[in-house]
């Protein structure tokens, strides 16, 4: 039996496990990445570990989230992640280089090489033909330290492609058509990989955007073939040495099939507040927009920013909406200047922000007061966008620069033949603003600079014999990382200080969650399915850590953040009939009779409400490996206890 091209790359990257469907399989991890939301704590974890040098073929610190420097505390960070990641052997990629997915697919990914990344959005590369994956910082942390990466051998998806995509359709639509087949749900625990003829049709930016939000899907991480056209745009960015075909064999099995039809596509927009709320831009023509922003790691390549360019040069955008366009690196921005795309920018209206993931994760550029939000970016989740009652809609560039300009939602297709742009067949490469490390003999000499934002990691405790405790919170399905830890201006800037972090966990869904998990010393979430889908941040599991969270209990989790609540000690638990949920109520008693021997060795247990009598089984769906991490009370006292 044949191969996928994941299949592939995993066979070649095994350090342990069997290649079946639901085992838990380890990984040697070639490449990492972080951003700097992200990245103080996994250099903190990884400093915490005593290795002097990173070990990983090619590991780089990317500056792309908190650039809104409203005080010293990003400021302080940044200099902490460029002197640490100086002295361990990390390239560092300094602020105005652009945004990490953007920059690491022009300048380092590689076809067939592996890849995690603290940040969901690591599988962009995926659509350079590399097994790239978001991940927790601890865990990339232990690959940057030459451990191996643990995952959960995913099942096989494949979307056949056929046909070529009309004027004014774009990836982003493919994807949202993806994501309206399959649901945020639909692909969890499974790489999702395309193929078919219409994949000659698309170019690496346009594949990657489709990667990037396999996220959203829930995928383990999503895949292209290495063909002729990504050797051309390799070579285009002066790396032809790093081709190497790839695709999967003829007589590969997959477990699910699906076909899109790029022919037949029409722009398509994600309503709020999910990603799968998808309705054909049709539906929505003429309803009134207040702002569009173009950008984020999703669409923000030269073939994107050309592409608005085009369709922006001449006219003006619409009085009534405010327009930012952000560049996904310093190279698409000095291109961009260079051509004169940029000026045609700037002429129509456009409000130019930097290379950086700004407006995206609420980082400035909120919408007003119940405004409707255009966003070529990849997630529309309540209140991301800085603003509580936002709309926020998330669609292609050519949708987005046709609206802005109609100051209502507008379908591109109306508007006659596409603008004609072609990808550069030379990139300008400067790599000035990427750091190198210093060598070993020089990093004995560099200090590393800690800012007072700086603050201890909180260390899990083995489970107690038995769990009493209470349902300090109970929510209901698709809970995002960002409702349990939100992002934005006020709180992205204490991502290194969990203390100060723990006055916003959980405030999206109740306000006084902080001071009612301190007063009562912790308890357990009750949670529905999907728990704690979206973002790879760790710190959605270690504040409930620091706030005395001991478990989770949901009808089911997404793939990283139950990674994270094993790494850092809290007890996921699964519920085995999923209806059991409605049986419990929030400040429900409850006890788990035998708690830490069931974590131990047992498949399952069983809940228990003191008050009301009512029972659940829970599954306990952990490797022996999560086992003795869990009884250890995370990942970092394992490795102290295990050398």
């Amino acid at each position: 039996m044949g191969l996928t091209i994941a299949q592939k790359i995993i066979k070649n990257h095994l350090v342990c496990g069997e290649m079946k469907t639901g085992n838990e399989i380890g990984l040697k991890i070639d490449q990492t990445l972080t951003q700097d939301a992200t990245g103080t704590m996994a250099y903190l974890q990884f400093e915490a570990m005593g290795i002097e040098r990173v070990k990983t073929e090619l590991s780089v610190a990317y500056i792309d989230h908190n650039t809104l420097q409203a005080g010293f505390e990003n400021a302080d960070d940044h200099r902490y992640i460029q002197t640490v990641t100086k002295k361990h052997g990390i390239r560092f990629s300094r602020p105005g280089n652009g945004i990490c997915h953007q920059v690491h697919l022009e300048r380092f990914a590689v076809p067939g090489k592996t890849l995690i990344g603290s940040d969901s959005h690591t599988p962009t590369a995926g659509g350079i033909g590399m097994l790239a994956m978001g991940a927790g910082g601890l865990d990339v942390a232990v690959a940057m330290g030459g451990g191996t990466y643990y995952i959960t051998m995913p099942r096989m998806i494949k979307i056949n492609l056929k046909g070529r995509l009309s004027a004014y359709v774009g990836a982003k639509d493919v994807i949202l058509e993806v994501l309206r087949m399959l649901s945020v749900k639909g692909g969890v625990g499974a790489i999702v990989e395309y193929g078919g003829d219409g994949v000659k049709t698309l170019s690496v930016p346009q594949r990657a955007t489709i990667t990037n939000m396999g996220a959203e899907l829930g995928a383990t991480t999503s895949i292209f073939p290495a063909d002729e056209t990504t050797k051309e745009f390799l070579i285009a960015q002066g790396r032809g040495e790093a081709f190497t075909p790839l695709c999967s064999d003829e007589d590969a099995v997959y477990d699910e099939e699906y076909t899109v039809n790029l022919s037949a596509l029409k722009p398509l927009a994600a309503c709020p507040h999910s990603p799968d709320n998808v309705k054909p831009v049709s539906e929505l023509a003429g309803k009134k927009i207040n702002q569009v922003c173009i950008g984020s790691c999703t669409n923000s390549s030269m073939l994107d920013m050309l592409t608005v360019a085009a369709m922006l040069k001449g006219k003006t955008v619409h009085p009534d909406v405010s327009l930012s366009i952000s560049p996904g690196s310093k190279q698409v921005y000095t291109m961009l200047a260079r051509c004169g795309a940029l000026a045609d920018l700037i002429a129509a209206g456009a409000r130019i922000l930097e290379c950086a993931c700004g407006p995206c994760i609420g980082m400035g550029f909120s919408p007003n007061s119940a405004g409707v939000s255009l966003r070529t970016f990849n997630r529309n989740f309540l209140a991301r966008s800085g603003t509580a009652d936002a709309q926020v809609y998330l669609v292609s560039p050519e949708t987005a620069a046709a609206s802005a300009i109609a100051g209502v939602f507008t379908d591109p297709t109306g508007l006659g033949e596409g603008v004609c742009v072609e990808m550069p067949a030379k990139f300008e490469v400067d790599d000035n603003l990427i750091e190198l490390p210093a060598s070993v003999e020089e990093a004995a000499g560099v200090t590393v600079e800690r800012g007072p934002n700086i603050k201890p990691i909180p260390v899990g405790k083995a489970p107690d014999e038995d769990l009493r405790s209470t349902f300090i919170l109970k929510v209901g399905d698709d809970i995002t990382t960002d409702h349990i830890m939100p992002a934005g201006t006020k709180v992205l800037p204490y991502r290194s200080n969990v203390p100060k972090l723990s006055e916003f966990c959980f405030t999206v869904c109740d306000p006084t969650f902080p001071q009612h998990a301190k007063a009562a010393g912790g308890g357990v979430i009750l949670g529905g399915a999907n728990y704690g889908q979206g973002s790879s941040r760790e710190h959605a599991a270690l504040v409930p850590l620091y706030l005395g969270i001991k478990a989770v209990v949901a009808k089911s989790f997404a793939r990283i953040h139950v990674a994270n609540l094993i790494n850092f000690g809290i007890v996921p638990l699964t519920l085995a009939n999923p209806d059991d949920y409605e049986k419990f109520s929030q400040g429900d008693e409850i006890e788990v009779i035998g708690f830490k021997e069931a974590v131990k060795n047992k498949d399952e247990a069983m809940v228990v409400c003191k008050a009301t009598g009512a029972r659940a089984k829970v599954r306990l769906n952990f490797s022996a490996r999560q086992r003795e991490i869990l009884l250890a009370g995370g990942t970092l006292n394992y490795t102290k206890q295990n050398g």
